[in-house]
């Protein structure tokens, strides 16, 4: 499948693409694109819009893409809803939803700094946070 979002990603542009690569579809394809031309993009190409308004794998309901991508695909696992939660305190104004949110949104800002213009490269650096940050909630989720 393809899934297509706006560029230069940061967050939730991130962490549903190591989501979908983990828990839907491993061969997935992410086409980055100026926001404007997300919906049109998805159209020519048959992609699947998430993370941009108006998209049912948005922001919508108070969710996060990443939360709305758990929500739809029925992914049911106790870390992933901590993860969710992660996501949605680090790309929302709710920071403080757990105490992970802020430290993920400033690796995610780092590596937008590192790798300014190349998206592909930055989700083949920060997959391996995720795949920390995943282990790390599998653990405080088993320790209750």
């Amino acid at each position: 499948m393809k899934w297509v979002t706006r560029e230069r990603v940061k967050v939730d542009r991130v962490a549903c693409p190591w989501l979908i690569r983990h828990f839907i579809d491993p061969d997935a394809e992410f086409l980055f694109v100026p926001a404007d031309r997300v919906l049109e993009v998805a159209r020519q190409t048959g992609a699947i819009p998430y993370d941009v308004d108006g998209v049912e794998l948005g922001h919508t309901e108070g969710r996060c893409s990443f939360e709305s991508i758990v929500l739809k695909y029925g992914l049911k696992d106790p870390a992933l809803d901590y993860l969710a939660k992660v996501v949605h305190g680090a790309d929302t104004k709710d920071i403080d939803i757990v105490p992970e949110a802020a430290g993920l949104k400033a690796v995610a800002f780092g590596f937008s700094l590192l790798y300014p213009n190349d998206d592909h490269r930055i989700l083949a650096e920060e997959f391996r946070v995720y795949d920390a940050l995943y282990a790390w909630c599998r653990q405080k989720v088993a320790a209750g």
